[in-house]
């Protein structure tokens, strides 16, 4: 068991929603917390801890300002964005900065601070996924498709500590909805209910403190999502449609906030 106290702490995607709730809960718990965010304005309330205005999108500016923190014991991955459309009415440029925000930045953050902490065989990385990364959803296919890549960048980098680095945890976390606005007017299926996000974010930071591989935040939820894969996608779809699983969609239309491509930020959910 690792606790937190007097471990630094480096939360991206800091600024609001659950990533600021869990800035708030590690600094409680004794963390030395580093917030980062893109939006300079939500991280000037977080006090009392180190802030810094960064796209984690740039991989430049991902390197320089690590260079500046220095060596931190706990990554957590937390940014990201939503779009919430329909394939064929999804600009190119939002297609991008999806997979930049919720992909790319997971590789660029992650290697600005992992030889550090392979070096000195200790630290933890948390990798925020989604349950819908198992689950097809449409009006989410770049959402879902960087979802499926993020599990599987956690899940890949778990074997390769395992033997590069033992010492090095890692937690993927699987949360369907947390009620943040980010995914606002969307309606879950009857099996995903709404988190309140002051539960998923203790129960995230309770997982790194045990140390936990897998942090499922809805067992029946996961569960059903999985146990209907192996069906044929007659059934399957037949089933999700009848929970309401492709119509959730049809009525998002996320925070008030926006970043300027036009796009949902987020710095919650999954």
């Amino acid at each position: 068991m690792t606790r937190l106290q007097g471990k630094k702490v480096l939360i991206t995607g800091a600024g609001s929603g659950i990533g600021r709730l869990m800035a708030l809960e590690a600094q409680r718990r004794g963390a030395q917390v580093v917030a980062w965010d893109i939006d300079a304005e939500s991280l000037r309330s977080l006090t009392g801890m180190s802030t810094a205005v960064v796209d984690v999108t740039d991989r430049e500016a991902v390197h320089a300002q690590a260079q500046s923190t220095g060596p931190i014991d706990v990554l957590i991955l937390n940014a990201g964005v939503v779009s919430g459309r329909r394939l064929i009415d999804l600009p190119d440029d939002a297609i991008e900065k999806t997979m930049a925000v919720n992909v790319l930045a997971l590789f660029w953050c992650t290697k600005a601070f992992l030889p550090a902490m392979v070096e000195r065989n200790s630290g933890h990385i948390v990798t925020i996924a989604s349950l819908v990364g198992a689950t097809p959803v449409p009006g989410m296919s770049d959402y879902v498709a960087s979802k499926h890549a993020a599990y599987g960048f956690a899940e890949s980098l778990r074997t390769e500590l395992a033997d590069d680095a033992p010492g090095v945890r890692t937690t993927v976390v699987m949360p369907q909805v947390i009620n943040t606005g980010m995914f606002e007017g969307a309606k879950s299926p009857w099996y995903f209910p709404e988190l309140t996000p002051d539960y998923a974010a203790t129960r995230i930071l309770n997982a790194v403190e045990r140390n936990r591989q897998r942090l499922l935040l809805n067992r029946p939820a996961v569960l059903t999502a999985y146990l209907i894969r192996p069906f044929p996608p007659a059934v399957s779809d037949r089933i999700s449609r009848w929970a309401g699983a492709f119509d959730g969609m049809k009525t998002f239309h996320g925070r008030s906030v926006i970043d300027q491509s036009g796009m949902n930020r987020r710095s919650d959910h999954r």
